[in-house]
């Protein structure tokens, strides 16, 4: 475990190394400069060794909201309902999901089995949290579609709730589209997630409520 902690110190380490090789002696390491752009001064120049190195490990290592993911590990129950357009009959359907935290705790994955529209549905997701951007970050991808879905979020404490954009392909108009989603904790046996796209108008509406219940 102390070998793979300090691999990405050793990392940075080796970066600062080479960078400094590639310099000539006494002058400080700074990014090279653009065409019609100055260099950067000492105050912008690249940390040093023992800094980077401690942003490494400060980005590697699980924190708070990585543990909080964790809570969510194990198996739920989903009911969906749906809506494809506005003022169309919603759909209902359900899934059951399991969590899991992997790769040492740092991003929650989950798997999602059901009946979607009729048919066998399968979907993955995942879910971090970048240390660095300060950001909760989700892809999802299933069996009804080859491309991924790709969001970030960040936190609302006031109503405990992760609102996450992003871009989602329409399969229809081989177009992508801005998508938003809430993810929000109820309490640590339910969860609530919505989801919202544009109409044909351009109104943003509902597309899709899910109401998770964990497994007993």
């Amino acid at each position: 475990m102390l070998m793979k902690k300090w691999i990405p110190a050793l990392a940075a380490l080796a970066l600062v190394a080479c960078n400094s090789q590639n310099k000539p002696s006494g002058q400080p390491v700074v990014a090279a400069a653009t065409s019609g752009k100055p260099a950067e001064t000492a105050a912008t120049a690249m940390p040093d060794s023992a800094t980077q190195a401690k942003n490494w490990m400060a980005y590697s290592e699980p924190g708070a909201e990585q543990k909080a993911l964790a809570e969510a590990n194990g198996r739920w129950d989903a009911e969906i309902t749906m809506c494809m357009a506005p003022g169309t009959p919603e759909q209902k359907t359900s899934t059951v999901v399991e969590n899991k935290m992997v790769l040492g705790g740092r991003y929650q994955m989950s798997t999602h089995k059901g009946k979607m529209m009729g048919m066998d549905f399968e979907g993955i997701s995942t879910v971090g949290y970048d240390n660095h951007k300060k950001q909760y970050q989700s892809t999802w991808i299933d069996n009804m579609g080859t491309g991924i879905t790709v969001m970030t979020g960040t936190w609302d404490e006031a109503t405990k709730t992760i609102n996450f954009a992003g871009k989602m392909m329409n399969p229809g108009t081989k177009m992508e589209e801005d998508v938003r989603e809430t993810f929000t904790i109820i309490d640590k046996d339910h969860q609530l997630m919505q989801m919202y796209g544009k109409g044909p108008e351009g109104k943003e509406f509902r597309t899709m409520q899910i109401h998770y219940t964990r497994k007993r």
